[in-house]
């Protein structure tokens, strides 16, 4: 099999990929409400040959393909859905559903997975084991990975490792950032309501000003950044919502204030779980309001395997080169669900450059976001590539489990940590 070939026939799919990218892109549909975009995915699927399973947790797709003879299965994971963003950008392919965005690559994740699937359809024949493809729901907020492993996106077959690949408008166009162990943070929601009590503009000795008191509570959580955790240890507090008041010469009663919690650690994400509502309660009470807080943990922190990110940076060094190699010196303070799969099988995550020649002018998450269109055949060759290279280094485990099963004196299939 020749690995080094996928490169050079994903440059001719670089059209076919480019386009695929450009029809998801104009049709952004938001999480769970994926219909158009996971009809014209299992249609292009099926064009492959490929066992494909719609309606997985709602708008999910699975599709298999097996290979000539048994071994590992390989799963490869894109989400699927927009974001909630009026798009800005210009572009002849912008959306055209109003309110909705592709502003997280998610179109271009799509193209890429879609991509590797036909250069892996080609090898079928020489291929030893499954690649299991999986496109998800819902990854903005909404944890769609959580619906698709309660529906068996894991299992049947059971996955081995599980890939997934993210755009990064932060790193040039041909570079892939790798890291091992955490390469994203986890991401927790906190809410808090201050409860005030209303009164005239002109009399503010008679009421309590939630407003005020919202804007010191909201003062005193940065401290907790600042001046109680360790400046090494990464973590971060955003508060990306704050409603309060009705008109200008009324004393608000209430305000809510809604935001997210990033960390690295464990014990640093508990820390904070604990200290923000204790310090939120006791900064209002002094201001004679109440803070009502309500703290959920959500997305854990994304875990690369060490071993599967090595043969990542191999497949890399035989394929473009050492120099799209970007080892990364500290975890992404961003959040994946992702991690969800990750917490059950071995998987690596990695970022796919695409800002062009430098970092992109507008960040993920912005209307104005846009994707050095080069950037989806990379990753559909490195997908590819890298896919046939864990096929080949699980297969001596799965071969050794065969023969432990045919012994009698295990299980008839392990799952490989």
């Amino acid at each position: 099999m020749n690995r080094n070939s996928l490169w050079a026939q994903a440059v001719s799919l670089g059209e076919e990929i480019t386009a695929a990218r450009r029809h998801l892109h104009k049709y952004p549909e938001l999480g769970f409400e994926e219909v158009l975009t996971s009809a014209y995915l299992a249609e292009e699927l099926s064009k492959l040959g490929l066992l494909v399973r719609t309606g997985v947790a709602g708008t999910g797709i699975i599709a298999l393909l097996e290979g000539a003879s048994p071994g590992p299965v390989i799963a490869l994971r894109a989400d699927m859905d927009a974001l909630p963003l009026e798009e800005q950008t210009g572009l002849a392919f912008a959306s055209v559903h109003e309110g909705r965005m592709h502003a997280c690559g998610h179109d271009g994740h799509m193209a890429m997975l879609l991509g590797a699937a036909k250069l892996l359809a080609g090898l079928k024949g020489e291929l030893a084991g499954t690649v299991k493809f999986i496109f998800q729901p819902a990854e903005e907020m909404l944890g769609g990975a959580r619906h698709m492993i309660r529906a068996g996106a894991l299992e049947s077959p059971r996955v081995d490792a599980i890939i997934g690949l993210h755009l990064w408008p932060d790193f040039p166009t041909g570079q892939f950032g790798l890291k091992e162990g955490t390469i994203m943070a986890s991401m927790d929601h906190v809410d808090i309501t201050v409860h005030g009590r209303a009164g005239h503009g002109a009399a503010p000795h008679q009421a309590v000003d939630a407003i005020y008191a919202a804007s010191q509570v909201l003062t005193a959580l940065q401290s907790l950044i600042s001046r109680e955790s360790d400046p090494a240890d990464p973590v971060v507090l955003s508060m990306g919502s704050v409603h309060g008041g009705s008109l200008p010469n009324i004393i608000a009663d209430r305000v809510e204030m809604k935001g997210t919690v990033r960390a690295v650690r464990r014990e640093t994400r508990e820390y904070m779980a604990q200290r923000i509502p204790e310090l939120a309660e006791s900064v209002a009470r002094g201001l004679n309001a109440r803070a009502e807080v309500r703290y959920e943990f959500g997305y854990p922190p994304t875990v690369n395997d060490g071993e599967l990110v090595r043969l990542a940076e191999l497949t890399l060094e035989e394929g473009p080169g050492r120099s799209s190699v970007k080892r990364l010196a500290h975890s992404q303070m961003t959040s994946e669900d992702m991690a969800y799969y990750m917490e059950r099988v071995p998987g690596a995550f990695v970022l796919v450059g695409t800002g062009g020649e430098g970092p992109g002018e507008f960040p993920l998450h912005h209307p104005r976001m846009m994707i050095d269109e080069r950037s989806l055949t990379l990753g559909a060759a490195f997908l590819a590539d890298y896919t046939v290279r864990l096929l080949r280094e699980f297969q001596n485990k799965f071969s050794v489990t065969e023969e432990i099963s045919a012994s009698g004196t295990g299980d008839s299939m392990q799952h490989v940590e």
